[in-house]
């Protein structure tokens, strides 16, 4: 049901993009067009929802911030939103939520490319003393992202790949 909503959606779109990693790509998939869609944001948090455990939850503003609470709301588990800089005022905080050291997370994303994202959160939650080994992610492009992040310990769950939805 989720893989046909997304297809209806349009989410893999062509033409020329220019990813978040600087990669220039003929398709974009863009799963904020999905995540704006409260029944299709339910799917994606029931489908992420069994791999959670006992863990929290974190996802980086903005794309991943209503995916990490679609999640929250299925598991009834706490998250956290990790900014891509510290505001430079107010608390001056990364990381809004909390982390205490010790405590397992597991990484919410939309979608994963080269892993750099995902990682910027890993090193945000490892910084604070979390530990993290999970991350998932609604699409995979499978561009170097699970390899990235398995050098670093973490597992890369993906809901679908790319051409899933091709």
């Amino acid at each position: 049901m989720l893989k046909q909503m997304l297809k209806d959606l349009k989410v893999v779109q062509t033409g020329e993009f220019v990813l978040a990693s600087g990669k220039k790509s003929n398709f974009f998939v863009n799963i904020k067009r999905a995540s704006t869609d409260p029944r299709v944001l339910r799917e994606i948090g029931k489908a992420m929802a069994p791999h959670v455990g006992d863990s929290k939850i974190a996802g980086m503003a903005l794309g991943a911030v209503p995916i990490a609470v679609a999640v929250a709301l299925e598991t009834n588990r706490p998250y956290v939103m990790v900014r891509k800089e510290p505001k430079d005022h107010g608390t001056k905080e990364l990381i809004e939520g909390d982390v205490v050291p010790g405590e397992k997370f597991v990484v919410v994303e939309d979608v994963a490319t080269t892993g750099g994202s995902t990682m910027k959160v890993v090193n945000a939650l490892r910084a604070k003393g979390a530990h993290v080994v999970k991350a998932i992610v609604v699409v995979d492009r499978e561009e170097g992202a699970k390899e990235l992040l398995n050098e670093n310990g973490i597992e890369l769950i993906s809901v679908f790949k790319a051409k899933d939805l091709v």
